[in-house]
């Protein structure tokens, strides 16, 4: 697409991040001591770990750091902020030239605190080793109240039956941040050697794998996490004694539909769950790839009642690259907006969509911004990531590989 295409969402900037623009589904912000507001960037794969970019002025957004990682197999696809601490996980890859290969037994794989008070010298505060023979590292964490990080991620100790099933949940304390250490965990009864229950049935067509994804914990519901694990569903679990999770509830339309369940965010006040389901094949190849709303009024029988209304398909699977669903802006606490009305989501080449779910049974789209291809994409599109939106309203975007961050104003009242 060699132009832009709005509506009710217009471009303020854009800042591809000194020519390092391939942003993965890390996005925080932090406000300083000095009241200035920095957005702290994971990218999506060497040679940057992470980015911070002064965002004060929306108009000039301006890099003030960005850093190396230790070897061209590793990633940082995901980063949380709270206050002046950023939590950022590693996860390995078999070798450079073999993206998505999982790198079993390599290192770094864990996650790093890092003291991000002065965030033009970002200072190490401590590595929490996820590292086994088995394991890749953390894909996904959350880190939202300063006390405990919940990750999806190896361990040592944890063999699974399919190599594909290597993440699972596990809650990290870092009360003394200079010594996390591991609270709890849980696990897809069944994946790993040694349980009483048969492993799962693989998926008949896509088999992504059972593997924990995003396992998200909010304020309001410190008992609960709300946890996607691919191929597996959405698992709602009971994390009132943080030592012993428990699934309390579950839901999972794949097959027959195409797996890879990515997110799960609850909005509490009104008992419905929007769930995504991520694009992983170029040109629509796995095709539906949707965002649900799930009735979840009665926990133990979850029922879907609409999903997001997307483009047509026939419209955008030829652009270049992924198109469907992938992440959503989540709601969490801190500098962030928090409806439990307006839905922010993003769709690769289909860019960044607002959604307004006051009748959840017909979600209607109210805004959306999808950027020309940027220049040095490999997907010849671009490719939307994540999205983050500030307690301002304003709307920040980022491009898998080249685009960088697009900063966005609403032009309908949210």
């Amino acid at each position: 697409m060699s132009q832009d295409k709005a509506w009710n969402m217009k471009l303020v900037s854009q800042n591809t991040l000194d020519g390092f623009g391939g942003v993965g589904e890390g996005m925080g912000m932090q406000v300083t001591s000095d009241g200035r507001r920095i957005m702290w960037l994971a990218h999506e794969g060497a040679p940057k770990n992470f980015t911070g970019v002064d965002v004060s002025d929306i108009k000039n957004p301006t890099v003030i750091v960005q850093t190396e990682l230790p070897h061209d197999h590793v990633r940082s696809n995901s980063l949380e902020v709270t206050g002046d601490i950023m939590a950022v996980a590693y996860q390995c890859w078999a070798s450079a030239d073999q993206f998505g290969v999982p790198g079993l037994g390599k290192e770094p794989a864990g996650f790093e605190l890092f003291d991000i008070s002065t965030p033009e010298n970002p200072k190490s505060i401590s590595f929490f080793d996820c590292s086994g023979p088995h394991s890749m590292g953390v894909h996904q964490l959350w880190f939202a109240d300063g006390e405990y990080v919940h990750i999806a991620g190896g361990a040592a100790d944890f063999e699974p039956h399919n190599p594909k099933d290597s993440q699972f949940y596990r809650c990290i304390d870092i009360r003394n941040p200079t010594k996390p250490e591991e609270v709890g965990r849980w696990w897809y009864p069944g994946i790993r050697k040694g349980d009483s229950e048969a492993p799962p049935a693989r998926h008949p067509t896509f088999d992504s794998g059972f593997r924990a994804h995003n396992c998200n914990v909010y304020p309001e519901r410190p008992d609960r996490c709300y946890l996607a694990y691919l191929d597996g569903g959405m698992f709602i679990l009971d994390i009132s004694d943080k030592s012993k999770p428990k699934a309390i509830t579950s839901w999972n339309p794949h097959p027959p539909y195409p797996g890879f369940m990515h997110t799960v965010l609850p909005l509490l006040e009104r008992d419905l769950l929007i769930v995504s389901d991520e694009s992983t094949k170029d040109d629509a190849g796995d095709w539906p790839k949707l965002t649900w709303v799930v009735d979840a009024r009665e926990a133990t029988n979850l029922v879907p009642i609409s999903t997001l209304p997307m483009p047509p398909v026939e419209e955008y699977r030829n652009l270049g690259g992924r198109f469907g669903s992938h992440n959503l802006h989540e709601n969490r606490p801190g500098h962030a907006y928090r409806s439990n009305n307006i839905i922010f989501s993003t769709f690769f080449n289909g860019g960044v969509r607002a959604y307004d779910l006051t009748n959840p049974y017909q979600p209607q789209e109210i805004a959306h911004f999808v950027p020309k291809a940027p220049e040095g994409s490999r997907a010849g599109a671009v490719q939307i990531n994540d999205v983050f939106v500030d307690e301002n309203q304003i709307v920040y975007a980022v491009d898998r590989f080249a685009g960088g961050l697009y900063i966005l104003e609403m032009e309908v009242d949210i």
